[in-house]
């Protein structure tokens, strides 16, 4: 029987940490309908032990096998489970961890026509998803999560459930789907009627009336863009948000958005759990800048990426229309450069791709500027595709401003496709070059559209295997890790953001593509290196001897999965 390891805050009276040991919350298949007796879970305190932080240093081996950051009010939140040969599961919550006592019941897709010729409907209790796959012969097995899918005993009876959906930030194709899928899944696999939609984001909970879904009331919401919940930034009070949802009998939250949207998420499933309520959080990141950690991509990617191809036709085919004409088009990507990176490489007629994680300099050799001017005499014309968040160190020191931050905290930008516009027509005056350039900004004609086949797909995956585990009791962030679906823990999808990395043969394919110059001296490569190596460091085996020894051994060890 496998056992769930709970690491709460350490007492200032007593070194250590607490660790509870329970049942797993499922168990393999047994004959379709055959009565299963549930064991009676022993109260949380009568399986609490004490040991000693040197002796079970799993928590320093996750940290150090996945680079996560947590803060020391989440050891509270994270369940690690250890096995073998380097084997560590970073489980999720679930009702259990704090109602001990709760129910279970059959669950109702055993009894659903659809699904009466599946081989095994139900996931085994020990499907784990490895968070790498490409390993060594003698690597550890790391970091696992959770399978996502249907359980075989769910904790909530579909009459009394009661759920609600919320869509919070910026708007991103698929949205809409999402919420269609939510409704109709829970109605049509769980015989759920009680599905309510919060309007404009979080703050949506307290300032706006909850709205009645039903599949009818959704059914051709997919074919249009944005969200017909409304959204919003910002607006989140934890405290009044799950007064609501206690005062209005909700037992599950369908939260859609991007990392400080699933970080309100988290927020909100702790104030839940601290109130000892019976509710299940269940959070499905939506992020166009395909930033968000550990899952392989968000949906709206795929199209946003299909989207902007348009507009860097549209620029191709200005810029070949002129003498020295230059096409520059300005795309998504405040931190991460995912966007611009994949329609670069699909496109193929773009001649410099320029992305915030890969620092560029303007002026000298190797510049930019001598690159457009080497350019235009070779080929008469060039595209030029800029993330939004590319160069702001250097606008900065030309265009004095005050940080700003919108609703959601994040900096506001400068707009670097202007700004880089107006360089390029200086250093050409100054160098009495005739040339023609115009840029194209398509950021809200990308997020407005609706979503293509298979960012589709994906969000009905997604939608179901959100419901799956918020039937099951789990509160988690859901998301496709290497091709399977997966329940991932909330703290790991908001410590850290998902980046182009330098180092990685996608982004010499990019250089190779468009024959750019990268920009970048021997110090930024060695820096992202280095950055790479601490992110990729195998996991420490428990004891300090074993850890001495792994130093040792492994000094400076490379990532097994150096790309996507």
């Amino acid at each position: 029987m496998a056992s769930h390891i709970i690491l709460p805050k350490e007492e200032e009276e007593e070194e250590g940490l607490g660790v509870a040991v329970e049942a797993d919350h499922d168990s393999p298949e047994p004959p379709r309908y055959q009565a299963e007796p549930v064991p009676k879970a022993l109260p949380f305190s009568a399986t609490c032990v004490r040991i000693s932080r040197d002796s079970y240093p799993n928590l320093r081996a996750l940290r150090n096998a996945s680079a996560v950051s947590l803060r020391d009010d989440d050891a509270d939140f994270v369940k690690l489970e250890e096995g073998d040969y380097g084997y560590v599961l970073d489980d999720v919550q679930h009702l259990t961890d704090y109602l001990p006592e709760l129910p279970t019941f059959p669950n109702p897709l055993q009894d659903h026509p659809a699904y009466s010729t599946v081989k095994q409907y139900f996931v085994n209790a020990d499907d784990t998803v490895p968070e790498k796959v490409v390993v060594q012969k003698n690597s550890p097995r790391g970091v696992h999560f959770r399978r996502a899918g249907p359980r075989q005993r769910v904790y909530f009876e579909p009459e009394d459930v009661k759920a609600c959906i919320v869509t919070c930030g910026g708007l991103c194709p698929g949205l809409n789907t999402v919420i269609r899928e939510l409704v109709c899944g829970l109605s049509h696999m769980y015989n759920v009627n009680d599905v309510f939609g919060i309007q404009n984001g979080y703050k949506g909970f307290y300032s706006s009336n909850y709205l009645p879904m039903t599949p009818k009331s959704v059914n051709d919401i997919h074919k249009r863009g944005g969200t017909v919940l409304g959204t919003s930034r910002g607006g989140h009070d934890t405290r009044k948000i799950v007064d609501n949802i206690q005062d209005r009998g909700i037992n599950q939250v369908y939260i859609i958005g991007g990392d400080g949207t699933q970080k309100g998420a988290y927020e909100i499933f702790k104030e839940i759990r601290r109130r000892g309520l019976k509710v299940a959080v269940a959070g499905i990141p939506k992020t166009i800048d395909n930033d968000i950690a550990v899952i392989d991509k968000s949906f709206g990617f795929d199209t946003a990426v299909e989207e902007a191809q348009r507009a860097i036709d549209a620029a191709h085919v200005e810029a070949s229309s002129a003498e020295n004409g230059i096409g520059l088009v300005k795309l998504m990507g405040r931190y991460s450069g995912f966007i611009a990176m994949c329609a670069t490489l699909a496109s193929r007629d773009v001649d410099c791709c320029l992305i915030p994680e890969s620092p560029f300099y303007l002026e000298g050799e190797g510049g930019l500027f001598e690159y457009i001017e080497r350019r235009l005499k070779e080929n008469n014309h060039m595209v030029i595709v800029v993330a939004e968040g590319a160069g702001q160190d250097l606008i900065a020191k030309s265009i004095p401003a005050a940080d700003q931050l919108d609703a959601s905290g994040n900096k506001l930008l400068l707009d670097v496709g202007l700004w880089l516009t107006h360089k390029i027509k200086d250093y050409c005056k100054s160098k009495k070059m005739e040339m023609t350039i115009k840029y194209i900004d398509p950021t809200y004609m990308i997020r407005a559209i609706p979503s293509n086949a298979s960012d589709n797909v994906y969000c009905t995956l997604l939608a179901h295997s959100a419901i799956h585990g918020a039937m099951a009791g789990y509160s988690s962030t859901v998301g496709m890790v290497h091709g399977r679906h997966a329940y991932i823990p909330f703290h790991r999808v908001t410590s850290t953001r998902n980046k182009v990395k330098i180092t990685d043969r996608m982004w010499a394919r990019l250089l190779s593509s468009t024959n750019q110059p990268s920009f970048l001296t021997q110090k930024d490569i060695d820096e992202a290196r280095e950055a790479d190596r601490l992110a990729n460091r195998p996991p420490v085996p428990a004891g300090t001897s074993e850890l001495r020894e792994h130093t040792e051994k492994h000094p400076a060890s490379e990532s097994a999965n150096g790309e996507k």
